[in-house]
């Protein structure tokens, strides 16, 4: 079997089989195919996409590629949950402790974020000493004894697909809908699932513009799911606005915090309790979505999800104290408020523009490995649909540079848009696809 054939079929249009699939992946990770015939091979798909069936088998030929973790002596189903980014996006902060508080363990592993969608572990990093990398055995032993673990990707898990993403980075296919669900796929096949909650973001803000997109997006990650015998059920939610009200590394802890607490933005405690709910379903510890959502909502209302939080922050090394008392996180030294320039109803508050204010102050990366500021974001006053009047609050900007600052505020004001008659808000979730 040679590496130009599979990628002449490939190019052609022609379906491979399991073996050439899983030979050329395995080459790849050896370094014996090299990195122009995978950006090759990478360019036919994206051109000539794939079939459910290689699509699946080229997740399991990447989840294979290293460690797959087994965690069935932890806990009889192993549920996880992914997002495909957005802005505002601090749902794992919840949902972990919340479903493990309501008595099914979670043990998540996150990335970073890169350019205007955050990430989950940089947000951890904002509470002092809190450790985002552990070992295998590190976090098997977490999970097991306070059964909630939020950490980084191990290096060990799905390398075939670290090295994939790099190249699609560089050669231009990463909006390739069989790329992005193999790859997101097999970082949950790797980390040991067996149910994934999929929450799958369209709109301005998210990587899928469309709700066509999204739909095949989710629908491929489903296949797959099927395919691999795995239970997988996406939820399609507006990334058109940001989620919540912060966006921000420390701004967004704080919020994550008070929503435990039984605070929080109404739109953001509803994304949690929903995804949620789906998680308790398919881990077996609800009969049905109501039954999910009250368990959730008991979880929060008795103080056992933010118990939790403490527990999982504790574990990691992180300063309960910080959170505790969320005054002592990262603050930015500058503050200003920013006014709506007219009278009317909010017709956009574009979650790319916010999230693209929030980089420039320092709060996301253009280029991986960079460092970023947890103290700065943006706080976001008012949502679609509402009426505002002039010089009233819409956003309030956390910056530590009037050079940044003002980069920020030509963002936020491309990001409004107001008109004279009523707007409706935007839906929360649009469907919910699943295969059970």
């Amino acid at each position: 079997m040679r590496a130009v054939d599979i990628i002449e079929k490939k190019r052609d249009g022609l379906e491979l089989t399991t073996d050439e699939i899983r030979f050329f992946v395995e080459g790849f990770v050896r370094g014996e195919i090299p990195d122009y015939q995978a950006a090759a091979f990478l360019m036919a798909v994206y051109f000539q996409g794939m079939t459910p069936r290689e699509t699946a088998d080229l997740t399991l030929a990447m989840a294979y590629s290293g460690q797959v973790l087994d965690l069935h002596d932890i806990a009889p189903v192993v549920v996880d949950k992914h997002s495909t980014g957005g802005v505002g996006d601090k749902v794992s902060l919840v949902v972990v402790p919340l479903v493990a508080a309501a008595g099914l363990p979670v043990g998540k592993m996150s990335g970073r974020g890169l350019s205007f969608t955050g990430g989950t572990i940089d947000k951890l990093e904002s509470i002092r000493g809190f450790r985002v990398e552990l070992s295998v055995e590190e976090f098997r032993e977490q999970l097991r004894r306070v059964g909630a673990v939020l950490c980084g990707q191990s290096a060990d898990l799905a390398p075939a697909d670290g090295k994939f993403y790099a190249l699609r980075d560089v050669t231009g296919t990463v909006p390739s809908i069989p790329l992005i669900a193999a790859s997101i796929m097999s970082k949950k096949i790797a980390a040991g699932a067996d149910a994934i909650v999929l929450d799958v973001k369209v709109g301005n803000g998210a990587f899928m513009k469309t709700l066509d997109q999204a739909r095949a997006l989710a629908r491929q990650m489903v296949d797959i799911g099927t395919a691999l015998n795995r239970r997988v059920v996406a939820v399609i939610s507006d990334m058109n606005q940001p989620l919540g009200e912060a966006v921000g590394n420390a701004l967004e802890v704080r919020e994550a915090i008070a929503t435990l607490r039984g605070d929080g933005p109404s739109d953001f405690r509803e994304h949690c309790l929903t995804v949620a709910a789906h998680m308790l379903r398919l881990g077996g510890r609800a009969q049905d979505l109501s039954e999910g959502r009250r368990m959730a909502e008991e979880a929060l209302a008795s103080g056992a999800a933010w118990e939790k939080f403490r527990a999982l922050v504790a574990a990691q090394g992180g300063d309960v104290a910080q959170i505790e008392e969320p005054e002592r996180l990262p603050r930015a030294r500058l503050i200003r408020e920013i006014p709506s320039p007219a009278e009317g109803y909010l017709a956009e508050v574009r979650a790319y523009e916010v999230g693209m204010a929030a980089v420039a102050l320092g709060a996301g990366r253009t280029k991986k490995g960079e460092p970023i500021d947890h103290a700065v974001g943006i706080l976001v006053h008012r949502k679609v649909g509402a009426f505002v009047r002039r010089g009233e609050p819409l956003f309030t900007v956390h910056a530590n540079d009037e050079q940044r600052l003002a980069e920020a505020e030509g963002w936020l004001a491309r990001a409004v848009r107001i008109q004279e008659t009523t707007v409706l808000p935007l839906p929360h979730i649009y469907e919910t696809i699943g295969n059970i």
